[in-house]
This record gives structure tokens, sequence and C-alpha cells, in this order.
């Protein structure tokens, strides 16, 4: 999935719970899950070489970029949110979408330096258990749109 769905979907769990205890295994939960939907992102043909490593960053960074925008607009935040770090970091949405792409950020030395450490291995292969990506962007895209539909519906 696209880091647009997995923070999305984070940060709708976080909003409506409100509570890090019961956000935090739900929105990994969610991740897995939302990793299982047939889906595209930027990673897909990085490890059968269909992609570069360059490439596949140069789709990330705006993916990662629109990411935290959506947040801000499916989840606007009140004025003082942003008054000190402490406000910012109580923020539900915010840490609902930095926890909906923790299982991504530990694959990503694997994907992207070709390095994982030992403690990773089995993390990220459980992760990829669940990957189904398939090569066609727009039958990839689907989905993760009708989810965006979804999110905004519910906020």
């Amino acid at each position: 999935m696209l880091s647009i769905s997995h923070t999305l979907a984070g940060a709708a769990i976080a909003y409506h719970t409100q509570d890090p205890f019961i956000a935090t295994p739900l929105i990994l939960a969610s991740h897995y899950l939302l990793d299982a939907v047939p889906h595209w992102d930027a990673g897909t043909g990085l490890s059968n070489g269909d992609k570069t490593v360059k490439s596949a960053i140069l789709q990330e960074i705006p993916d990662l970029a629109l990411s935290g925008i959506l947040v801000l607009i499916f989840f606007p935040p009140s004025l003082d949110t942003f008054s000190s770090l402490s406000s910012i970091v109580q923020y539900a949405p915010f840490w609902g979408a930095f926890i909906a792409l923790i299982p991504d950020f530990l694959e990503a030395p694997r994907n992207f330096l070709k390095w994982e450490p030992k403690w990773l291995s089995p993390i990220n292969r459980f992760h990829h258990s669940f990957h189904n990506s398939i090569p066609r962007m727009l039958d990839g895209l689907a989905p993760q749109f009708l989810l965006l539909i979804l999110i905004w519906m519910t906020r």
C-alpha cells in the first residue's frame, strides 16, 4: 500500500479511539491487513528488479509528503496543536499515522540499503507474507482510492 493509505488508516484509528494502548495494536494490524489487499506502491517491482532503488525513492518521497498533508486535511488540528512539540505528539492522528508506517520503516534498510539486521529478519518475513503487490498501477491504486473515500466519509 502507499504510505498515504497506511497513514490515513492509522490516523483514523487513532482519531476515533484517542487511546494509544487500544489504537496501536489496531493500527499495526491494519497495516498488515491492508498489505494483503492487492495493491501497487512505490516499492512494487523493487525486489524482483523491475524497479531501481532510485526510482522507488523518487516515488516514495511525494507519497510521504502527501501523506502528511492529507492527514492534516482529513483530521484538521486546532491551532493550539502546534503550540509546542508535546501538543503535536499528543495529536492522535499524528501518532496514528507514524505508528501505521512502522512496519515499512523496519523494512526500509533491506529494501533500500540491501542490509538487514538479524533481529529484523523475522519481522520483515512476517510483513512480507502479507504483501500482495500487483504491477498494474491503476488496478493497484483503485482499492486504495476506495479506502480513502471510506476514511473521508467516516472521519
